[in-house]
Formats: structure tokens, C-alpha cells, sequence
């Protein structure tokens, strides 16, 4: 049977997650995880919390899906050991240091990996699994056929999202909150600027970034039949009604007990939508009509969770499985043995039975009264017993025969197995050796990064730029002209080495596309390709290529490094959601590359704005978003009709050359999106110390905020 894993937000969210039918709740401390504005846990809270699922059957997973630097590393051991003592089931993960710290800490502990990870192919899953995870919670864009490949041939779970929020943008992949809102939603809340109403120059369309709920619950039978282990509820933010409602309706539906009918639609649309639901990702439909807003006139029904409330605060959800054997004999006291489903067992005894003058206790009796286990959170199963005839006992007896059975199994459910525990070691902390002496100067290098460059496209190619000679030349495969006579003369070129970037996303049935590409390439000399996922790496490896990591990792730590060395990277890109402090404390075992040029992205889409925005096919006229102040946010075209939403201002920091040269960087990189051939060579001789190029209105991203937090 599907696994409904639900939302719990705080204490009480457990309560209304558990009492309507979850089979595991996800929930997090008050730091380092994604719904920073949820009420959350303190540890003793935590305690309990587990305590109460543990006994009624219910598994329960800590989520540590942030983004976290080096020295919250030590802190995160610190909750996942106490997490481990409470007895968690699973820690949720998307950043690899914490991965890595996890694992050293907690070894037996399962690992999940978040949607936020953005695993969205098979060899993502395959790789997830090999670096230890049991269940991978894949993109929410991907349709019923592309979760059909993976789930055939996947080593591990899959989970899918059902129900709640959608964001426009991959989830791991969107930097707009951070880079226009102001917090980081890779480090906690979101300011949901997608939310936010954009013209498009003259085209009507209203909110074209702002998505329905997601609502798969017409699903769920043939999402089972798939081979998906677990369903997902989106929801710690929200009340625990919300929580109760949602999961009592997609649990009847899993256990048979109520198909989804168009009223319990209506109460899932009025618990909280976005102008009703879709079920465009999962059904291949993806177009304007998954649009829509929330509508702030139409609050969540009060009367709706007033009921709902009480539902879950009165009675208990019986999942608990739980067999009897009774004996009553002549001379005897009353016997009721009962066990539950995890050998947890209890006997206890009662008065010895009388002569029975009326009513005498039969077997169907036994069963009747046996059977009876409403406001417990046990189901029986069945009832054996030996009842010889012409006895019985007061009825109250019998009643707390079986209270004190019921008491003692519960009681039983309580204690957990301890796991192994570890210490955590980071990779990034020097030997004593190699510490530097009390009153000895701790000296950053001072050597010029070298230069490499990424454009959007071949026309942005010119004999000057050639002639500038930048150390690294990424151009997209999909934009490779591989007959073209400029390519050809840039590969000749031995001063620079010639990359492929391959495409942020790639589902499995795009590979055959892009294995015709990459063969091509190699042909003409091109060995090194730039990637940004962990379903990348061997894909490219496959191909004969040296693979470099590039932004789509959320290096956000020296762990994180570590790890993609071990994967074989030869380098990676810095995230450009750090300040410089930071980025700059970060050790760095292999080359590392920093975006100081370009337009930042603010987020990649499945849904092609475009398309819903002109009803066709015209990325070439398309002049972008226009934001409440005028501003324009280009929206370019990515590989199969996916949209790349960028930074209105542009990345200038070629007048900190003398910071960025004491980062310890390989690299720093100049992305070209929306520039032309003359525009990038002008750039280029800026950051190379020729000319004084200065551009309008620019940005100096996050890299001196003081914190990554906000």
C-alpha cells in the first residue's frame, strides 16, 4: 500500500496528521529546514512527538533539506545525534556536506533525498543510491511516463508530491527570493516573489509565474500501481487543520475506504488553492491553465476546520494490528493474551468465572467484545480462545482485562533500538601540524584567478574573443554548430580549452537528443563538459568527457566539495548565494570557478512562459517580464521549449579584483546570456584589465550581505 507521508508543522500538526490516517510525518527543529516559518520543534517537543508516532505506527523523518555552511556542519551532527536518541526513522537531505555529516554521525540512519536535490532521471536516482540514499523524492515536473521509467529500473523508493504548493521554478534550482526578495529560500523562507503579478509588453496575461496547487488524489490508485513507494503532502507551514483535512481525504482514498468524490475536491479547495488545482505535471498538460493565484478574499473555511479539529483531537486512528487469545474455564481465572505486529505481547488475568444463570460467554461473544478497540489505536486482526460453556464474568472485568492489554502493548511500543553513533570529523579542518602558529599571520593567496567564460550561444563568438584567450570557453551542446567554421577555429585554438555545458535539466528521454550531440563534439576534439546535477555525471563520463560542476550544485560548503571530488569532478562553481566572508573560509580540494559576471538566474521552468504568455512558440520576439517598478526580466529559451528566467541587473565585479583575488579561487567566470558578440569582448577586456567598462545599473548580488541567512 502507498505510504502517505504528511506535513507536521508543530505539535499539533503531528496530532492531525497522525489521527487522520498518515503513515509517516515529516518535521524539523527550528533551524535548517526549508519551512523556517512553520512553528516547529524544540527537542524536548521532538521527543514526544516521536514518542507518540512510534507508538500508534506511525514513522517519522527529520527534514535537514537546507543549504548549510561549514560551521553550522557541527551543529547539524548535534541535532541529528539527538534526533537518533528520539528514535527518527529517516533524515531528509538535499546539501551534500550534510549528507556527509549524517552519515558519519548516524551511519544506520536512512537517508531521503529531497526534491530540493532536483533529481529528475534515473541516473540521478542511480547515483542518489550508490551515495547511500534509500528514497529519492523526484522533480514534481515530471510526467506519468517519465516516473514510470524510473520507477522500473530504480534501485531505491520513490516518492512523489501530490498535493500543495507548486513552485514555477525547479525546486534546488530557484534563486529569486534570495536575489530579489531578499531571503534565501535555499536557507529557509521564501518571499515568494513569483507570486507576484508581471506584465509581458502588451500580451494578456495576469500572475505568469504563479502556479495552481498541485492535486493528484484522482491519482493515487494508478500512482500505486507504478511502482511509487510514497506519496507526499506539501503543508508544514500551513495550519494543522490543513494537515488533518488533506490527509484524511488522500488516506480514505488509499485504503479503499472513500474514493475521492467533487465534495471532498471542494474541501480540499477550500482548506487552501490557488484558483483550484492542476494536474498538469503528472498528466504531460503543461500550459496556461496551470496557472492561478491565491485569492486572499477567500480565507481558508472556518466552519470546515472547526470540524476538523475536533476530529482529530477526539478518538484515534486504529492502524495498530493486534491478535487475542482468550481462555475462560471453569475454576480458572479469565486469560487474554494479546501481540501486536512488532512481537510486543501481554497477558493478563482476570476473576474466575461464575455459573452462569442468564447470559453465559460464548466464543462469538469473545470475538464481539474483542474486536471492539474504537478510541484506541489498535485494529484486530483476529480472536482465538478456548470458552467452555455455561460461564461468565461481569462485563466491566472483561472491559478492563482488555484496557490493561491494550495499556501494557502501548507502554511496550515505546522504547526504541539504539543505533550506532559516530563522531563527526570534518574534511575541512587542518591537522594540528598544519595549524598556523599563535602569532603567525593567516595569508590568503593573492594570485589573479584566471578567467573563463560561458555564453548562451555560438553568435556571441568572435575573432577578438578568441584572441582574448579566456582559460575556459563553455558553450551549451544544444547551441553547437558543429559544422560551423568558428567553432572549428576556437578548437584549433590551444590556448583555450573548449567546454560543452549541458542543460541544467534532462529527463531520460531527451538523453538519445544529447548522446548525438556530445558524440559530435568529442569527434571534433571537445573532451570537457560543465554539468549541474548528480543525473548528470555519468551521462557525460558515458561520453568520454572530463565533467566540471557548475552552479546547479549549491556549493554551499568545503564538505560539499569533498564529495563531488569523490564523484570525480575535476571542478565545481561556488554558489553565488554566500557573501564573499564566506565563500572565502570554504576549503577547496579541488579548482572552484565564482560567477563575477551576468545576469544571475533566478529560476529554470518546466512551463514554458512563452508559450503561456503568447499562446506560440516566440522566444526570438519575446521581450520578457515586467516587474511593478518597469523592469524588464528576460526569459530565455533552454533546451526542450524550458525557460531560464534571469536577473534583471547584471553581475559587475571587475572593480573588486583585489577581493576576489584573496578567495582562493581557480576561477572566476563571466556569464554572458543576453550580451552580444561586441558587448562580451568589451566585458572581457574590463575584467582583464583593459578599458573601463562600467554597466547601468548593476548588481552586486549576495556576495556582500552579511549574512546567507536572510
Amino acid at each position: 500500500m502507498l505510504e502517505i507521508s504528511s506535513p507536521a508543522g508543530s505539535p499539533e500538526g503531528v496530532i492531525a496528521s497522525v489521527q487522520n490516517g498518515a503513515d509517516s510525518v515529516y518535521l524539523g527543529f527550528k533551524e535548517f529546514n526549508s519551512c523556517l516559518d512553520a512553528e516547529n520543534f524544540t527537542f524536548d517537543e521532538f521527543g514526544r512527538a516521536l514518542e507518540y508516532c512510534r507508538v500508534r505506527g506511525v514513522k517519522t523523518y527529520l527534514t535537514l533539506n537546507t543549504l548549510v555552511s561549514d560551521y553550522e556542519l557541527p551543529v547539524i551532527a548535534h541535532q541529528v545525534k539527538e534526533a537518533n536518541r528520539y528514535g527518527i526513522d529517516a533524515v531528509i537531505i538535499r546539501d551534500f556536506g550534510v549528507m556527509q555529516a549524517v552519515k558519519e554521525v548516524v551511519p544506520e540512519v536512512p537517508l531521503h533525498a529531497s526534491a530540493d536535490m532536483n533529481v529528475h532521471n534515473l541516473e540521478g536516482v542511480k547515483m542518489a543510491a550508490a551515495m547511500g540514499f534509500s528514497r529519492v523524492t523526484i522533480a514534481r515536473e515530471l510526467s506519468r511516463k517519465k516516473i514510470i521509467h524510473i520507477c522500473r529500473y530504480s534501485p531505491i523508493e520513490i516518492e512523489i508530491f501530490v498535493h500543495g504548493a507548486l513552485c514555477m521554478g525547479y525546486s534546488g534550482q530557484s534563486y529569486m527570493s534570495g536575489l530579489l526578495g531578499g531571503k534565501n529560500s535555499n536557507r529557509g523562507p521564501c518571499s515568494e516573489p513569483c507570486q507576484l503579478n508581471y506584465s509581458t509588453a502588451g500580451h494578456v496575461i495576469t500572475y505568469p509565474l504563479a502556479l495552481k496547487d498541485n492535486c493528484l488524489v484522482r491519482y493515487l490508485e494508478d500512482i500505486e500501481s507504478i511502482g511509487v513507494a510514497s506519496v507526499k503532502i506539501d503543508g508544514r507551514s500551513k495550519r494543522p487543520e490543513y494537515s488533518a483535512l488533506v490527509t484524511g481525504i488522500y488516506s480514505r482514498a488509499v485504503r479503499g475506504v472513500k474514493a475521492p468524490t467533487q465534495e471532498s475536491i471542494k474541501m480540499l479547495q477550500k482548506s487552501f488553492s490557488r484558483q483550484g488545482f492542476t494536474d498538469g505535471y503528472y498528466t504531460d498538460r503543461r500550459d496556461i491553465n496551470m496557472l492561478g493565484v491565491r485569492d486572499e478574499d477567500k480565507r481558508s473555511d472556518t466552519a470546515l476546520f472547526s470540524s476538523t479539529r475536533k476530529s482529530y483531537l477526539n478518538g484515534e486512528f486504529q492502524r495498530v494490528p493486534i491478535r487475542f487469545v482468550g481462555s475462560v474455564k471453569e475454576g480458572k481465572p479469565v486469560k487474554l493474551a494479546a501481540a501486536d505486529d512488532m512481537g510486543n505481547s501481554s497477558v493478563v488475568y482476570g476473576p474466575v468465572p461464575e455459573k452462569a444463570f442468564h447470559k453465559e460467554i460464548t466464543s462469538a461473544f469473545l470475538q464481539t467484545q474483542l474486536h471492539k478497540t474504537s478510541g484506541t489505536p489498535f485494529v484486530c486482526l483476529g480472536v482465538k480462545g478456548t470458552v467452555e460453556p455455561g460461564l461468565t464474568i461481569p462485563m466491566s472485568a472483561f472491559n478492563e482485562m482488555r484496557r490493561e492489554a491494550f495499556a501494557e502493548i502501548l507502554e511496550q511500543r515505546k522504547p526504541l533500538s539504539m543505533r550506532a553513533e559516530g563522531k563527526y570529523s570534518p574534511n575541512w579542518l587542518p591537522d594540528e601540524n598544519d595549524l598556523p602558529e599563535e602569532d603567525e599571520p593567516v595569508v590568503h593567496s593573492s594570485t589573479p584567478p584566471a578567467i573563463t567564460v560561458s555564453l548562451s550561444g555560438e553568435n556571441q563568438i568572435s575573432d577578438e574573443l578568441i584572441e582574448l584567450s579566456p582559460k575556459i570557453l563553455y558553450i551549451p551542446v544544444t547551441e553547437f554548430d558543429f559544422e560551423s567554421k568558428m567553432i572549428n577555429k576556437l578548437i584549433k585554438n590551444r590556448e583555450i580549452t573548449v567546454a560543452v555545458s549541458l542543460p541544467r535539466v534532462i529527463h531520460d528521454n531527451e538523453k538519445k537528443q544529447l548522446t548525438g550531440m556530445l558524440g559530435k563534439a568529442k569527434k571534433l576534439g571537445v573532451n570537457t563538459a560543465l554539468v549541474s546535477n548528480i543525473g548528470h555525471i555519468q551521462f557525460a563520463k558515458k561520453h568520454g568527457m572530463v565533467v566540471r560542476g557548475d552552479f546547479g550544485f549549491n556549493v554551499n560548503n568545503s564538505e560539499t566539495l569533498y564529495v563531488l571530488q569523490k564523484l570525480g569532478l575535476i571542478s565545481a562553481t561556488l554558489t553565488f548565494e554566500l557573501p564573499l566572508t564566506e565563500l572565502r573560509d570554504i576549503v577547496k580540494p579541488i579548482d572552484t570557478e565564482l560567477i563575477t559576471y551576468g545576469r544571475l538566474p533566478l529560476m529554470i521552468t518546466e512551463n514554458c512562459i512563452v508559450r503561456n504568455c503568447t499562446d506560440a512558440c516566440t522566444c526570438d520576439s519575446f521581450t520578457g517580464l515586467i516587474d511593478e517598478q518597469g523592469a524588464v526580466i528576460p526569459v530565455e529559451p533552454d533546451f526542450n521549449c524550458r525557460n531560464i528566467v534571469l536577473n534583471p541587473k547584471k553581475l559587475f565585479m571587475a572593480d573588486k579584483k583585489r577581493t576576489i583575488s584573496t578567495l582562493g579561487i581557480w576561477a572566476e567566470r563571466l556569464s554572458f546570456t543576453t550580451e552580444n558578440a561586441i558587448e562580451c569582448v568589451t566585458v572581457l577586456k574590463r575584467y582583464m584589465g583593459q578599458g573601463d567598462f562600467t554597466p547601468t545599473g548593476f548588481t552586486r548580488g549576495m556576495y556582500f550581505r552579511h549574512t546567507a541567512q536572510d
